[in-house]
């Protein structure tokens, strides 16, 4: 009976991969709930009630950066190495951990756990899962202490801060920006250093790195030296997407920014022409799914607002630490829209011609998403008082595992927060097995249907 339940168990586990990551992720988020409600875990030493403890649990594995309670001043030293290891864990993805710790102990990995990898990382082959890992794990260990000593050494000579407090500020806030977080120790997040290039533009880069995937990194290392041999990059085509489209949308985000909120007084309007363009950049960046924030979110024109709603939405690369659709769902959807407009029958870019499945699934995960979120503004505009552009922006921010606010996260109603709490959980296991069940349940049809088309339009 206990072998029978065993196979049982393992059957559950084992018949599809990204069951396993849903099931990882959510053990994760219930034990750093349990961890953050013990006494030890706040700055009062006074036990946290459950809401806040998972709020701030799902919040921190899901690498969004929302937050009910102020990450400096109410949680411990132990309460904030709790958010810090659960961002880690979150961010490196829980599969990807096990299996790295699989193939430290054993050397080799089995077939299932290959599977549940390549779920996690979206690596291309089950071969080159070893490989994949190691270099996720090289990548994110390389940035995280290049960025926190740069940090480090910015809060201790700029800021006069002891040695302790800043390399703990720096780490702190390295491993938060690489793994798009967003948690900060800070109550205003990063205002006050929003004329400080040295410490905005390389949590700015860390922020990038880590939200345009890991293939897209690995791939760039390996085709490096290469390059240098015989001046060519044989990019593939999801690396070029990313890349261009990344570019593209931080270019416009910057100048929406700055467009929008140049003259506003309660956010660009009193830095000079510098500080301006700095802000807009970091905004734009920061936008694409980490929650820092160094102009005041609650004091941005309604129009800035939506334009950030959007950028949130696309979010990052596939595969890294960002959230949202993704970049190269939404360049598959504008080369389909592009391609229809022209009466062609084939979606091309980059010179290569996109499978017609890729079509389907953008579409089904972009609409999905926007389901998504209109059902979780309509019953947030239910249960809260707060505007809808508010709503709106906290929703999108939850689902696109942001962490952007304008402040009204902490003065919502409790079923209010568990809706950001499921939309956070979904918003980062969602992309993962929905692509990948998409993947999975693809059938050959041995006959063909009646052709009918319907208006459309």
């Amino acid at each position: 009976m206990v072998t029978t339940a065993r196979r049982g168990v393992g059957a559950l586990f084992s018949a599809h991969p990204a069951r396993t990551v849903v099931f990882a992720f959510a053990g994760v988020v219930l034990l750093g709930t349990v961890l953050l409600m013990l006494p030890i875990a706040a700055e009062d030493g006074k036990a946290t009630s459950p809401l806040p403890a998972l709020f701030t649990s799902t919040s921190a594995v899901c690498v969004t950066g929302l937050a009910v309670v102020d990450t400096g001043t109410y949680w411990s030293g132990f309460g904030e190495g709790v958010i810090l290891a659960l961002i880690q864990v979150g961010g490196f993805g829980i599969m990807t951990m096990a299996s790295m710790l699989t193939l430290l102990v054993s050397r080799r990995l089995r077939l299932r756990m290959q599977l549940t990898a390549q779920a996690e990382t979206r690596s291309l082959g089950i071969g080159d899962v070893r490989r994949v890992l190691l270099g996720v794990a090289g990548t994110t260990l390389m940035v995280e202490l290049a960025v926190g000593a740069f940090l480090a050494l910015r809060f201790r000579f700029g800021y006069e801060n002891s040695v302790g407090d800043s390399a703990y500020l720096g780490f702190f806030h390295a491993v938060s920006a690489f793994n798009n977080a967003g948690f900060g120790l800070h109550a205003d997040s990063l205002t006050r250093y929003a004329q400080d290039a040295w410490i905005t533009l390389p949590i700015a880069v860390a922020v990038i790195l880590g939200g345009i995937g890991f293939p897209v990194l690995l791939e760039i290392l390996r085709h490096r030296n290469r390059a240098r041999t015989t001046g060519r990059r044989n990019w593939t085509l999801h690396t070029k997407l990313t890349i261009i489209t990344t570019l593209a949308l931080l270019v416009i985000g910057t100048l929406l920014t700055g467009l929008l909120e140049w003259t506003n007084p309660a956010t660009l309007g009193p830095h000079d022409v510098w500080g301006k363009l700095l802000n807009s950049f970091f905004h734009s960046a920061m936008s694409r799914t980490a929650g820092f924030n160094s102009l005041d979110i609650g004091a941005m024109h309604a129009s800035t607002l939506l334009m950030t709603c959007m950028l949130m939405f696309v979010g990052g690369g596939s595969a890294g630490t960002a959230g949202g659709i993704k970049v190269t769902t939404f360049a598959v959807l504008a080369a389909a829209i592009v391609a229809e407009v022209r009466g062609e029958p084939n979606s091309v870019v980059l010179g290569r011609r996109l499978a017609p499945h890729a079509l389907r699934q953008a579409l089904t995960v972009a609409l999905l998403g926007v389901g998504l979120v209109m059902t979780a503004t309509l019953a947030l505009l239910s249960l809260s008082d707060a505007p809808v552009d508010g709503i709106l922006f906290e929703v999108v921010s939850a689902f696109a595992t942001v962490g952007l606010s304008t402040g009204i996260t902490a003065d919502l109603p409790g079923t209010g927060q568990l809706v950001l709490i499921a939309l956070m959980f979904i918003g980062r296991i969602g992309p993962i097995t929905l692509v990948s069940a998409l993947a999975l349940r693809e059938r050959t049809r041995r006959y063909e249907l009646p052709e009918e088309r319907p208006v459309i339009g």
